[in-house]
């Protein structure tokens, strides 16, 4: 991809030239751990169970990361996300002595509770704001078709779906933020990452994008004790995105 270096004194020195805002999604835009809660009582009501479900859903997630290290580490060739969730589901299941409750049909069901997740409060109406100024768009470890159907649900007013499964690689790897920017053929400092993960900011900025932290404390639970400190390497800090559209539309 051919892009100049934007001119001395500007891009890297102001946030005029960021043409799109790329969301990490699971955390920031959606709250995942509700909404897995809530898919289990419900499947736990219809089936007759006694489950923790919130001890549930944190395995769930827990099981995440290690899940894209194996396919980091060559362990496993590229898998997209639904497959590794189901993975991890499967061995949940067997933990929490479910695999005799749950047939085949209510584990294809459980594990597209990812693609039914619930916006935060402030996320849809946050973004709608922005949407007049910037590209909006999804840079997500999910697959495209879970962030497809996840928009459709929550109403989330992406222009594209950009996904790690577009890059044959999962965040934090270089290559999903560089693919991002060629698909929109922007060069690095015209995109801004906006998350609730320390980490998938520094791997932005590392690449050269703009970063905006987006704090979402109850992201794990209201008992959770958040790490809110702050890298200041990060372009911007907001509260929610509602603040977030203030700092980015202010004159």
């Amino acid at each position: 991809m051919s892009h100049s270096t934007p001119p001395p004194g500007q891009g890297r020195d102001s946030l005029a030239e960021v043409r799109a805002l790329t969301f990490d999604v699971f955390g920031t835009v959606v709250d995942w751990r509700s909404s897995v809660i809530r898919e289990g009582q419900a499947l736990g009501q219809a089936r007759g169970l006694e489950v923790d479900w919130a001890a549930f859903a944190d395995a769930w997630r827990g099981g995440y990361a290690p899940a894209m290290d194996r396919v980091r580490r060559g362990e496993l060739p590229w898998t997209r996300l639904d497959d590794l969730h189901r993975m991890t589901l499967d061995r949940l299941i067997d933990e929490f002595g479910l695999a005799d409750a749950l047939g085949e049909e209510d584990r294809q069901h459980l594990n597209r509770a990812w693609h039914r997740l619930d916006p935060w409060p402030d996320s849809v109406a946050g973004m709608e704001r922005l949407r007049p100024r910037f590209i909006l768009a999804p840079l997500s470890n999910g697959n495209v078709s879970l962030l497809v159907n996840m928009a459709r649900h929550a109403g989330l007013p992406w222009d594209c779906v950009l996904s790690a499964e577009l890059a044959g690689h999962y965040k934090r790897d270089p290559e999903v933020y560089h693919k991002a920017c060629e698909l929109l053929d922007l060069a690095p400092h015209q995109v801004m990452m906006v998350a609730a993960h320390q980490d998938d900011l520094q791997a932005a900025h590392r690449e050269g994008l703009r970063t905006a932290f987006v704090k979402r404390p109850l992201e794990h639970g209201p008992d959770a004790v958040p790490d809110l400190t702050v890298d200041p390497v990060f372009d911007l800090v907001a509260n929610d995105f509602h603040d977030l559209a203030d700092q980015l539309l202010a004159p």
